[in-house]
């Protein structure tokens, strides 16, 4: 495995997740339903994730008790369900840039939920403890930046739209959403990144319970299919509009199913692997780039000073928060180390003491004969 490896992982997560927002949204300007979305979306990557869970692990699954069963259930319907359902609906409410850009925040999000439920600690008077209080600051601030301030707009790069031609796409398009709408599409956004983050959290401690991730990713995925159903025929009872059609909303179920939940979710776990959680969230920030970009490109999507300017302060506090989380770990380490040097030292010394004592008593017993 090659130096560059997790540098292209990481690359193609970025542009994955970017072509997420930007088809998600062109889906949503095309008329499509978010909440139905949900629901094409997550039984695409049921129909992907089951048989590759029954081939890989048939031999592996252990029976589940009744409340592990009911924990998968809550954690599918808080992780996915009310998660996805909340990003979608902030999406259509919004832009993909916000989306983009607010989803910085979800790590900084994880951060204070861990240290609500005391599995982080921080120490104000330290270096690495200031640094992060000051990227939860400047997250805050971000949010409420693109919350609160428009400011001017920059033209679109490209005003012939490669995504969404259609009557309702123009309409939705020359329609600038009101600023409550804005409003409340921002933190709706960054509601559903708590849900993530607590998801997250919960996850932690289930996989300790039962460690196997593809059956517990493929259980939740089957949870949230049938919950992401209730939700849908409950918030659009015309069936007739749940059919799909040969445009940009296929592409997007197909997309975010299979290549979102099924290929982007493996590469993640591999770049983890090798280079652990923070290499992959540093690189968070390029997806925010891209997605502006993109969605001015493809969507003709009009990106207001406030998004960038919010959406760099969200940057700048993720910074903060993964640069006091790594202090924390290479101070852990150099004690660590250091202990350890302590210790082999001293175990070093016993060995010496043990050779010198074993020779000292070969030499008297072999002293001992003449000696008799």
């Amino acid at each position: 495995m090659g130096a560059k490896t997790p540098y292209m992982l990481a690359s193609i997560v970025v542009a994955i997740y970017t072509g997420m927002y930007v088809i998600s949204k062109a889906a949503f300007n095309q008329g499509m339903n978010s909440f139905v979305f949900v629901f094409y979306r997550q039984a695409a990557a049921s129909l992907l994730l089951l048989p590759v869970a029954l081939l890989l692990e048939r031999k592996n699954v252990r029976s589940m008790s009744f409340g592990l069963i009911l924990k998968l259930f809550f954690l599918a319907l808080i992780g996915s369900t009310l998660g996805m359902n909340l990003c979608n609906a902030s999406v259509t409410l919004t832009s993909a840039t916000v989306a983009s850009a607010t989803g910085n925040s979800t790590p900084v999000i994880t951060f204070c939920l861990a240290l609500l439920l005391r599995m982080e600690v921080v120490k104000l008077r330290s270096i690495s403890g200031i640094t992060k209080v000051t990227g939860v600051a400047l997250c805050l601030a971000g949010a409420l930046v693109i919350a609160l301030y428009t400011g001017p707009s920059v033209s679109p790069v490209n005003h012939h739209r490669a995504f969404g031609r259609g009557a309702h796409a123009a309409a939705h398009g020359l329609k600038a959403p009101s600023r409550g709408t804005w409003i409340i599409g921002t933190f709706l956004m960054l509601l559903s990144n708590v849900t993530w983050s607590l998801w997250m959290v919960l996850q932690a401690g289930l996989l300790k319970e039962y460690p196997n991730k593809i059956v517990i990713t493929t259980s939740q995925c089957l949870f949230n299919t049938m919950q992401s159903f209730v939700v849908a025929a409950v918030a659009e009872r015309d069936f007739s509009k749940w059919a799909l059609k040969l445009d940009v909303s296929l592409l997007a179920v197909a997309y975010t199913g299979f290549l979102v939940t099924g290929v982007s979710y493996y590469l993640q776990a591999w770049c983890v692997e090798i280079k652990g959680p923070v290499f992959l969230a540093v690189w968070n920030p390029l997806c925010f780039v891209l997605t502006i970009f993109c969605s001015s490109f493809f969507l003709g999507e009009i990106v207001h000073l406030g998004s960038i300017v919010g959406g760099i302060l969200l940057v700048c506090g993720l910074y903060c928060v993964l640069w006091g989380k790594t202090m924390e770990i290479q101070i852990v380490e150099f004690g660590d180390n250091t202990s350890s040097g302590a210790q082999d030292g001293q175990e070093e010394k016993n060995h010496q003491q043990k050779v010198l004592d074993k020779g000292q008593q070969e030499e008297a017993s072999i002293a001992a004969p003449g000696l008799v």
